[in-house]
């Protein structure tokens, strides 16, 4: 089974993450950010992993180090369930609507880490003190250790809440689909280099 488990400590935060790629089994996830412990919720179940997060961290000074530890770990764990890579899809989209918010994702598991981030948040909105600019870190640590491309554009949106969601439930579908098992099965990496 394609499964990790990573565990990050460092002198700010203390993260263990369980990732099994092929399991239906319900996610459970605690990170003592109760806006970020929805995202990934929604993030796990709309991709279908079993994702286990158990976080905390020094966000008494702010929620930075811990959201971009939780990207850094969850990256790691993608990176090593994937293993050599094979038989994936590789590639995937997904236009997520949530209510007026449309957002489009886009995946390449390709070992080459790059995100392009076009989101917008409303200024001076209050979701639980959340820092929505956070959200990019997140994903941005997630990808320089998964070593994914993805692009993640805002169509269109007016609440900050509906965005985010937008965002999180297209990246769980997109990576759903680019793990998948596709027609590549017999042919091994999906890349003409023969690795990825």
């Amino acid at each position: 089974m394609r499964k990790a488990k990573i565990i990050r400590k460092t002198r700010e935060t203390d993260i263990t993450i369980e990732l099994n790629l092929d399991s239906v089994k319900k996610p459970g996830i605690s990170t003592t950010i109760p806006f970020f412990d929805h995202m990934l919720t929604l993030m796990a179940f709309h991709s279908g992993f079993y994702v286990n997060i158990r976080a905390k961290g020094d966000t008494d000074i702010d929620d930075h180090h811990l959201i971009e530890d939780i990207g850094i770990a969850l990256g790691t764990a993608l990176k090593q369930a994937l293993g050599d890579k094979k038989c994936i899809v590789r590639y995937a989209n997904f236009l997520m609507p949530m209510d007026e918010s449309l957002s489009y994702v886009a995946v390449d598991i390709s070992n080459r880490p790059y995100l392009d981030y076009k989101i917008k948040f409303k200024p001076n909105y209050k979701c639980d003190r959340f820092d929505f600019d956070l959200i990019e870190d997140f994903f941005r640590a997630l990808i320089n250790s998964a070593g994914i491309t993805l692009h993640i554009e805002l169509k269109h949106g007016r609440n900050n809440h509906h965005i985010a969601e937008s965002v999180f439930k297209g990246f769980g579908k997109a990576l759903s689909q680019a793990v998948s098992a596709g027609k590549t099965k017999s042919r091994g990496v999906p890349s003409t280099k023969g690795k990825l």
